[in-house]
């Protein structure tokens, strides 16, 4: 049996395979890739930052590290809902960067098959469909499933890398 770093490191992939981290705004149903998920926290102290684009809320300092936080309503032009108890920041690693996506709440980690996905049909040209890239069917519901890595432009990725303390 080989149990060399490389063969662990494809075991955890395969355990990671299908699993999607599902949260809530608004009442719809949402849900990414587990395996960009670093940690989930409960809703910390967030630093405003002057200047910068409204959804991005500022940065948290977690053990040490200065995270820029995106509020994922704002940034699929949902309006602002004040922050309640079930409020969470959700670390997620894109490029190699980690970013803190404010949702509503947590719901769940689920197994979506790729014959329960079915790509997003294209209603509209509205600025938060650049971010849906399909639906995914768990039993009786339906998940908006969207593309991490589609959630800042190059242009924001840089904004954020130049942040004070990133």
């Amino acid at each position: 049996m080989n149990t060399s770093p490389k063969s662990w490191e494809s075991i955890e992939e395969d355990t990671m395979k299908d699993l999607y981290l599902c949260f809530s705004l608004d009442e719809r149903f949402y849900a990414f890739e587990v395996r960009y998920l670093t940690e989930i926290l409960a809703l910390p102290a967030i630093t405003t930052i002057p200047g910068t684009a409204p959804f991005l809320k500022g940065v948290i300092n977690i053990r040490g590290k200065i995270i820029p936080v995106m509020d994922v309503r704002l940034r699929f032009d949902m309006p602002f809902l004040p922050y309640h108890e079930r409020t969470c920041v959700l670390l997620v690693e894109l490029d190699g960067n980690p970013l803190g996506l404010v949702v509503d709440k947590v719901n769940d980690v689920v197994k979506i098959p790729p014959e329960n996905i079915d790509l997003a049909p294209k209603i509209g040209e509205s600025k938060s469909s650049r971010f849906i890239y399909a639906t995914g069917r768990v039993g009786d519901t339906v998940k908006i499933l969207i593309n991490l890595d589609r959630l800042l432009t190059q242009e924001e990725n840089l904004m954020l890398q130049e942040l004070p303390g990133s």
